[in-house]
């Protein structure tokens, strides 16, 4: 079974993506001119599929509007920053190229050289390669930085498919299985002892019943402690839960006014990560655990623990935040 990703492991709040009604009707409008025209493309395939080859594109600044812009209203574009000279480059590249032709058609991967679209770089902002963002009816997604460990990779791109798809209509395209260098059909994973139980709070969680899903994995976790997918889970469950009350103008006033309050840096952190600003999440509570002390500093260090399963043990800011950590307490 594969791990269920809800959270904000891929460094974007992919639920502040404004805009959903209007990427909506244009995605329908380009699945509608997809199918008029389904075939009459160059490169095309019967039917409207598309050869792998056209999920793994080179973009320049001349054909970024057409090859990104116009085609993230249809399927999410992956947009891959690199360079000749890029060592790490090298090694992320490869990667991105297996995912998406893995993906069948559910995202594209957009190759952009930036020795040769200097312009691009500097409206994207970027400060060092590889760097990687998407595109999804029109907006800009920033997803990570440098060659980051392939499970976050794929529960990233997971995700953001996820939110193209429940939140924009995009359905993605259509791969002629056909065609040379198609993706096999992948093969049937056996369920496991707790896919019952994980799987009835994946349902309680969109049904919004936080409460349910955090009593499922913890019914996982009784028998199996190690469970992985369980762990990730009810640190998410339980962080949706402290956060979905919040007002967040207050909180993040009563964080102000109380530097030293362990309640309040706890609630205003629960935001910063609820938010997609891990790094701020984390600093905070670091922070806090250097004015704290006795049972408050404890709870301050518990909860930066809980914040860390929910980004994951593999995270390079994890790692950043646990020796931050323990320089403080040691």
């Amino acid at each position: 079974m594969q791990p269920r990703n809800m959270s904000m492991s891929g460094v974007v709040d992919l639920a502040a993506v404004k805009a959903a009604g209007e990427a909506k009707a244009k995605a329908e409008q380009a699945r509608n001119d997809a199918a008029r025209q389904a075939g009459g493309g160059p490169g095309s395939a019967p039917g409207g599929a598309v050869p792998p080859s056209a999920l793994v594109i080179d973009v320049s600044e001349a054909g970024f509007e057409r090859d990104v812009l116009q085609l993230s209203n249809e399927v999410p574009v992956v947009l891959d920053f690199w360079a000749e000279w890029c060592e790490p480059c090298k090694q992320l590249g490869p990667l991105l190229e297996r995912l998406a032709v893995e993906a069948a058609g559910r995202f594209v991967l957009a190759k952009i050289d930036v020795d040769a679209n200097q312009m691009l770089m500097q409206q994207f902002g970027i400060q060092g390669i590889p760097a990687v963002f998407a595109v999804v009816a029109g907006q800009v997604l920033p997803l990570f930085q440098g060659v980051a460990p392939e499970q976050q990779i794929r529960e990233t791109l997971a995700q953001l498919v996820q939110v193209a798809e429940e939140r924009f209509g995009l359905i993605g395209l259509q791969v002629d299985p056909g065609a040379e260098g198609a993706p096999a059909a992948p093969a049937a994973v056996p369920a496991g002892p707790y896919d019952a139980l994980l799987e009835a709070a994946v349902v309680a969680l969109d049904a919004g019943d936080l409460a349910g899903a955090v009593q499922a994995y913890k019914n996982v976790l009784s028998d199996d402690p190690a469970n992985t997918e369980a762990k990730l889970g009810l640190a998410q469950a339980e962080l949706l839960s402290r956060v979905q009350h919040m007002n967040p103008q207050t909180v993040r006033a009563e964080a102000a006014a109380n530097p030293k309050d362990p309640a309040a840096q706890m609630a205003a952190a629960d935001l910063d990560l609820a938010g997609g600003h891990v790094a701020d999440a984390f600093g905070r509570l670091v922070d806090t655990v250097k004015v704290t002390f006795g049972d408050d500093r404890d709870a301050v260090r518990v909860r930066l623990l809980e914040l860390f399963e929910v980004i994951g043990a593999d995270d390079p800011r994890v790692s950043q935040a646990r020796t931050a950590l323990a320089r403080v307490l040691f």
